[in-house]
């Protein structure tokens, strides 16, 4: 492996961990700033399993592909794990938003994330369709 590959192999192993760990800090500063020190604190715990990944990289093959840069099946694995946590998150949200809708609320919430769910499935599929 040449020097390169080994420096950008190193950054993209420290990449998904520092996101954790910045994940961690912005849900923590942004709890305490509205007053939910607790939660952030809580929150922060999500840094740990950045953390986790770098230890269980070492004897775990699926852990090594979330921290290092993935072969073509991983890469598949990634793709097809986006757009079936894509396909859960607007279903979720579909039916938070007709549960708040049934109860008398506005759904208001739900409505906007479902309105951009849509609308960036509509971006996505213009954009593929014009480069691939």
């Amino acid at each position: 492996m040449s020097k390169t590959a080994q420096q950008v192999n190193r950054k993209s192993r420290r990449s998904m961990p520092a996101f954790f760990l910045g994940i961690g800090v912005v849900c923590l500063v942004s709890a305490a700033v509205g007053g939910h020190l607790r939660l952030g604190l809580v929150m922060l715990r999500v840094a740990v399993c950045g953390l986790a990944l770098i230890l269980l990289a070492r004897r775990s093959e699926t852990c090594r592909s979330l921290t290092e840069e993935p072969d073509e099946r991983f890469a598949l694995i990634g793709q097809r794990t986006r757009a079936g946590t894509g396909v859960v998150l607007t279903l979720g949200n579909l039916g938070a938003f007709i549960g708040e809708s049934a109860s008398g609320r506005s759904g208001n919430p739900f409505y906007w994330m479902m309105a951009t769910a849509a609308l960036a499935y509509v971006v996505f599929v213009a954009f593929f369709r014009r480069h691939t």
